[in-house]
């Protein structure tokens, strides 16, 4: 079972992604919170996918596409491996906006990105799988700063659970979001 990281794992900036994510068997967390998720926008009608809670926002789908394709999973996935397998080169950032704006979500149905997001978080948990203990403590660097294989795990839990937060309370819950979620 992972353990969190300790501070000294990972950049100051994700601990507010590492703290949120509850203590226990983190595959077991990253399985559930990612059922979580997709259930709570896999019914969203078009209007309710496309909303913005103000107009230079990100959309749902936008966040869901997020979630896939930029931080978390992909991108964070491909740093979990090369740091895992013991790479040394320094892994370059990326501009999440640009991801955003040029992954086009919004022409796809919510259940496609639903989908989506389901295959890569199992990619994720199924990499996990086949790292060691010696693996997951390996120190790489992604984005100019250090971190550990078991740390980045830990943030792409994280950050889903963050974006999961906003999807409900600023999305959701906002007025003119016309959804009863």
């Amino acid at each position: 079972m992972l353990k969190k990281p300790k501070s000294n794992e990972y950049a100051l900036y994700y601990e507010k992604y590492v703290s949120s994510v509850p203590e226990g068997d983190l595959l077991q967390i990253l399985d559930v919170q990612i059922k979580e998720t997709m259930n709570l926008v896999k019914d969203l009608n078009e209007d309710q996918a496309q909303f913005r809670y103000a107009p230079e926002k990100w959309t749902i789908k936008e966040v869901i596409g997020h979630i896939t394709d930029t931080e978390p999973e992909r991108i964070m996935s491909y740093r979990l491996l090369c740091i895992g397998r013991g790479e040394m080169a320094k892994l370059p950032g990326y501009d999440d906006n640009e991801y955003v704006k040029n992954g086009q979500f919004n022409r796809f149905s919510i259940r496609e990105l639903v989908e989506q997001l389901s295959y890569v978080r199992q990619n994720t948990i199924a990499l996990l799988k086949s790292m060691d203990d010696e693996s997951v403590l390996r120190r790489g660097n992604a984005n100019g700063t250090e971190v550990t294989a078991r740390a980045i795990a830990y943030i792409i839990a994280g950050h889903e659970l963050h974006h999961r937060t906003f999807i409900k309370d600023r999305y959701m819950g906002a007025e003119g979001f016309g959804g009863t979620h």
